[in-house]
């Protein structure tokens, strides 16, 4: 069934705004779909903070033009759906890869960061990247570790001198040498 001109010109609309701000997109194919494995991959990538939708390869064109995204949907063949955010690229692929690895019906096509394309083996590699969250925590880690340990050392000196005088104290060695002195 063909789609009116005015419902072609609205999906574009809609579409373009959602890429508006999207700075990654990853675009695959699929055969033999079923509805509940689609409505599991929308979810799945809806709390990774990302989108997915099926598209039709003329309209994406047309909607991903002056975008982040844009090279990633110029010149799509058969069917296609891209996920897309404007979030975390490495959860979208982490979330997105685990799925298509348990799922055989999907197949990666290219991916797009901040401009940037990606091959399916890019986009695969994307997905074992640590995310955002763990590399702030070993970022602060190693900003940390140098004051950790001149805490250490300079408590060290004390500490040392402490030991020192209990061991001093416990064998006797700071007894009075004399009364008459």
């Amino acid at each position: 069934m063909a789609i009116s001109k005015a419902k072609k010109e609205e999906k574009v609309q809609l579409l373009a705004k959602e890429l508006e701000t999207s700075t990654t997109a990853i675009v695959g194919t699929f055969s033999k779909l079923t509805v509940a494995k689609d409505y599991e991959l929308r979810k799945v990538i809806r709390e990774a903070g990302g989108k997915y939708r099926v598209v039709k390869n003329k309209l994406a064109a047309i909607s991903g033009a002056g975008t982040q995204v844009e090279a990633a949907l110029k010149g799509l063949r058969g069917v296609n759906s891209v996920a897309f955010t404007a979030g975390d690229p490495v959860a979208l692929a982490k979330v997105f890869a685990k799925w298509a690895g348990e799922n055989a019906e999907f197949q990666f096509k290219l991916g797009i960061v901040d401009g940037k394309l990606l091959n399916v083996e890019e986009v695969k590699a994307l997905a074992t990247m640590p995310g955002k969250e763990e590399i702030f925590a070993k970022l602060l880690f190693l900003i940390n570790a140098p004051a950790q340990r001149l805490a250490t050392v300079l408590n060290a000196a004390g500490r040392d001198l402490a030991v020192v005088l209990g061991q001093g104290v416990e064998k006797e060695k700071f007894a009075a040498q004399g009364a008459g002195v």
